[in-house]
This record gives structure tokens, C-alpha cells and sequence, in this order.
């Protein structure tokens, strides 16, 4: 949904919106609708989460979640895929509303098919997330089955790696985290 040229949303009308299954965004005040995500898209969610929160619990150095609400002003209020976020930024990131207020060092968004989901994520969040602060930004496309990483450099993100199934996915912000690419991937039989 595109809003006209004089409509701007806010988090205050986010909690007006029903609760129907759908996911409600809103950045840079323009309102996003996504539907239910597909199975292969919420595996995918499912893995990272896996992965990352394993590694969290060996490591003790943060913690990962799924669809936290991460709200950077009242006009860029987003639910990214999957999060990691040290303990340290935590304390000061999490308001009492139970919502990120801060970026978290590493988002993940598992892409979703249609052009304007795509544009979403590599464009107009890629934007937004460089903009916060976020250190590295990994975009997971489950129908081509690869993996874009960004990370921050000179004040930007900016694409560092394009992993593919016989790849692994590791980060500096994560010190011996590995996880192979191919195990984010539901194979179904045939």
C-alpha cells in the first residue's frame, strides 16, 4: 500500500491497524502491508533464529529474535525477519513497551517474492538500516537460494558477499559463528 503524497503514518496508527495476520510497517512514513509469509520464507526465519541463538547461547556475548518490533521514530517502525543483538546494546536498545529502539548490530530480512517486496528490503530498508546504525545487514533469498551480506563501511552498508548453497555464512560481529548456506533451505522431497 502506497499512501498519497499528504498521508503519513505513524506508530500510533500501527496500533490501530486490526490484528490480522498481516504485518504493518512503517517507514519514512509510508505504511508497507506484507501477507502471511510463505512456508519456505518462515524455514528459512526458523534456521537463522536456530543458528544464532546456538551460537548466543555458547558465546553469551547477545541474543537473536524473530520479528522483534524495532522502531527508530515514530515514522520508521519496522518488524525485521530475525535480529542479533549484543547484551550490552540491549539494555539500552529495549524500551519498556517491550520494542527495539535502537538498532540491534546484525538485521536479517528472509525476501519474499514480488518486485516490491524485493525493492523493500534492497532498497528502501537497506536505506533505512544503514541510516541506524545497523553493522551488517544479511538478506536471504530462499528462491535463489543465496545470501546478500552487507556491512557497515564508511557509514554505509554496503554489499560485502553474495553466499550461495555451497558456501558458509560467518561475520566478524559474530567470532566463530558458521552455519553452511545450503541449511537455511527446506529440501523438499519430490
Amino acid at each position: 500500500m502506497h499512501p498519497t503524497a499528504t498521508t503519513k503514518f505513524t506508530s500510533a496508527d500501527l496500533l490501530l491497524m486490526s490484528d490480522d495476520g498481516k504485518r504493518y510497517e512503517v517507514i519514512e512514513g509510508d505504511l508497507y502491508v506484507s501477507r502471511q509469509p510463505h512456508w519456505h520464507h518462515q524455514f528459512a526465519c526458523g534456521q537463522l533464529f536456530r543458528f544464532l541463538q546456538e551460537w548466543s547461547d555458547r558465546s553469551g556475548l547477545g541474543v537473536a529474535n524473530g520479528a522483534p518490533g524495532l522502531i527508530f521514530a515514530e515514522d520508521n517502525d519496522v518488524a525485521p525477519d530475525v535480529v542479533w543483538i549484543s547484551h550490552d546494546r540491549l539494555v539500552a536498545a529495549l524500551g519498556e513497551d517491550g520494542k527495539l529502539h535502537a538498532a540491534p548490530e546484525l538485521v536479517i530480512e528472509v525476501a519474499s517474492p514480488g518486485l516490491v517486496n524485493q525493492q523493500r528490503d534492497r532498497q528502501t530498508k537497506l536505506k533505512l538500516y544503514s541510516r541506524r546504525g545497523v553493522q551488517e545487514y544479511w538478506i536471504v533469498d530462499w528462491q535463489q537460494q543465496q545470501v546478500e551480506v552487507y556491512r557497515r563501511a564508511q557509514a554505509e552498508l554496503t554489499l560485502v558477499a553474495t553466499l550461495y548453497r555451497g558456501d558458509a555464512l560467518q561475520s566478524p560481529l559474530l567470532p566463530a559463528f558458521f552455519c553452511q548456506v545450503a541449511t537455511l533451505f527446506l529440501q523438499t522431497p519430490r
